[in-house]
């Protein structure tokens, strides 16, 4: 009756709820059952709480894919990156099976979907798509994991405004003037029409 990801955050909440200076947290891909910003910011903030929360400081662990947190180390005197060496050898990943220090620059998933087997035309799209989404930069933003320190003053602040072209500022202006929780499905796809109308001028 509950999702893998409520059942993960369960199992974190007990973690950092119970844990002590003198125990041992092994963290394994922590908020990878959300959307990845999500998943991200979750990450990040256990990181974080557990290295600045002496009384549940304790000698960690914590496996993940998000190379963002790789920065982390440069931000806080306690915090080590290691990672698994690999060798790339005739367009083929051989992994070593040796934990080294440093961070890894990407992850290998494609390469593993395709020693498990995956069909050859579903390796080559995800290796498109991934190369697409890294010409993009889907990132954090700019200043990366330092931006994310910044003091809460400053991330208090309020955005810029934005210049929306006429027809967008309509369809904004109308959104905001809705009661969500009075509309009935049908109006709510009539909402959406007028919407994409609005946007359009």
């Amino acid at each position: 009756g509950e999702s893998t990801f409520l059942v993960e955050m369960n199992e974190a909440a007990n973690i950092l709820n119970n844990a002590t200076s003198r125990s041992l947290i092994l963290l394994d891909e922590v908020g990878r059952g959300t959307s990845t910003f999500d998943g991200m910011s979750i990450a990040w903030a256990i990181a974080e709480y557990l290295h600045e929360t002496p009384a549940v400081a304790a000698r960690t662990l914590f496996a993940t894919h998000y190379h963002e947190l790789n920065e982390l180390a440069a931000l806080y005197a306690r915090i080590k990156n290691y990672c698994v060496q690999v060798q790339e050898h005739d367009g083929r990943v051989i992994f070593l099976r040796k934990l080294v220090a440093g961070s890894a620059d990407h992850s290998y998933g494609i390469e593993v979907a395709r020693m498990a087997g995956l069909p050859e035309p579903v390796i080559g799209r995800a290796r498109a798509i991934l190369r697409r989404l890294e010409e993009q930069h889907l990132a954090i933003g700019e200043g990366g994991a330092r931006a994310l320190r910044a003091p809460v003053e400053r991330l208090q602040t309020p955005p810029p405004t934005l210049e929306l072209p006429p027809g967008a500022a309509a369809a904004l202006e109308a959104l905001r003037s809705v009661n969500v929780d009075r509309l009935t499905p049908l109006e709510a796809l009539m909402l959406l029409a007028d919407l994409k109308q609005k946007a359009r001028c």
